[in-house]
């Protein structure tokens, strides 16, 4: 099957780039509730509904959410591309449904989604709330775990551009993690389900994403849900939506976690048994801060009157303004950038820096100046 094709056939096309809100998708959970598979699970600490979608009568139940940090919207546009799968006729989609009953809540932090933050409205980390549950949203999530006793779960998040895919110079897109259940980081029977399943759609999505995905860190804290849900006892994998390049709206990495999803229910319907799955999992490199959004090279900057070659760095800083998500450049780093990458890189070729009159950049200041006397340098980009 070819994956691709899978995900244009239902690719929802209402929603897209980064700012998803609750009101970019409740019409979307108007249709769906229907055929009476929405509910209203909770609600948020500024009274927003969190809600969820059941889908499908099979045995297996599988338990999914999205958006627990609230400026982390990828995973959701790919849930609603894998409802419209569900709720297509095709084979597939019959057979899904009869294997499995997907829970999902596809915003769990509505609050920090309109705010577009990673915290809830009370400014706490969800995913570092586990164990006290001192949250609204961190209870509703653990009373629809206790009363649904899902077989899997999900838990899905994006990561920052800086990630790449250990030293190989690629971004990494995708990254997962089978999380620890203890300390020791052990491997136990439900870690090892979670373990053999990411070995499995691993194998499957290098053929679409080759190179371009990682293991992220498997350090264990029970305070975060996915070490919780292990130790628990419920075999559980982390999604970590990353850059693809030239995609800073997240549409083609919604694919690939697209992909993703449809993978592993494909295999678990199957029941794929992956032959030495542990080393295949840990054969997968590993997620490593690794990027920045732009590097300049060779730039030649006056210092004290002396003047040098350096090497210096721009990342880009998400800002909600007027409810857009805009990416504006700073400088991040200025000097040894080895063993660092960007996802553009300009060699000045020992042009001068300028900016403003200035002759050295400097950390955090907006990344518009000039190189030499012909390029400009606007919101990090050259402008011819």
């Amino acid at each position: 099957m070819n994956l691709n094709d899978l995900f244009l056939e239902n690719k929802e096309i209402s929603i897209s780039g980064r700012y998803i809100t609750l009101a970019s998708i409740e019409p979307l959970l108007g249709d769906l509730k229907k055929n009476n598979q929405v509910k209203i699970i909770g609600k948020s600490v500024l009274g927003k509904s969190i809600y969820s979608v059941e889908i499908g009568t099979g045995k297996m139940r599988i338990l999914l959410w999205s958006q627990m940090h609230g400026n982390e919207s990828t995973t959701t546009k790919a849930l609603f591309d894998f409802f419209n799968l569900l709720k297509s006729s095709s084979e597939l989609a019959k057979k899904l449904l009869n294997t499995f009953t997907f829970l999902s809540i596809p915003m769990l932090n509505p609050d920090g989604a309109d705010l577009y933050t990673r915290e809830n409205a009370n400014k706490i980390d969800l995913n570092r709330d586990s164990q006290d549950l001192t949250q609204p949203e961190s209870q509703v999530l653990r009373n629809i775990f206790n009363l649904f006793k899902p077989n899997y779960c999900f838990n899905l998040h994006d990561q920052r551009t800086i990630f790449g895919v250990n030293n190989s110079g690629k971004p990494a897109t995708l990254s997962f993690l089978a999380p620890s259940y203890n300390e020791e980081r052990e491997i136990n029977n439900t870690r090892l389900k979670a373990i053999e399943l990411i070995a499995a759609v691993n194998g499957q999505l290098q053929h679409y994403l080759p190179g371009q995905i990682g293991r992220f860190d498997d350090s264990f804290n029970i305070n975060c849900i996915g070490d919780m849900f292990q130790h628990l006892g419920v075999p559980t994998i982390l999604f970590e939506a990353g850059h693809f390049p030239n995609d800073y709206e997240r549409e083609e990495t919604r694919k690939f976690v697209f992909m993703a999803l449809a993978s592993s229910f494909m295999s678990l319907s199957e029941n794929v048994i992956v032959v030495n799955g542990i080393n295949k999992y840990l054969n997968i490199p590993q997620n490593k801060v690794a990027f920045y959004d732009f590097i300049y090279k060779n730039i030649k900057i006056n210092y004290d009157g002396i003047e040098i070659i350096t090497n210096f760095a721009a990342q880009y800083k998400e800002e909600l303004i007027e409810n857009h998500i805009s990416f504006n450049a700073y400088i991040a780093k200025i000097g040894d950038l080895e063993h660092f990458f960007g996802h553009l890189e300009y060699d000045a070729n020992n042009a001068i820096y300028t900016d403003k009159g200035e002759s050295i950049p400097n950390l955090n200041q907006k990344a518009d100046f000039r190189l030499g006397n012909d390029m400009e340098i606007i919101n990090g980009v050259i402008k011819i």
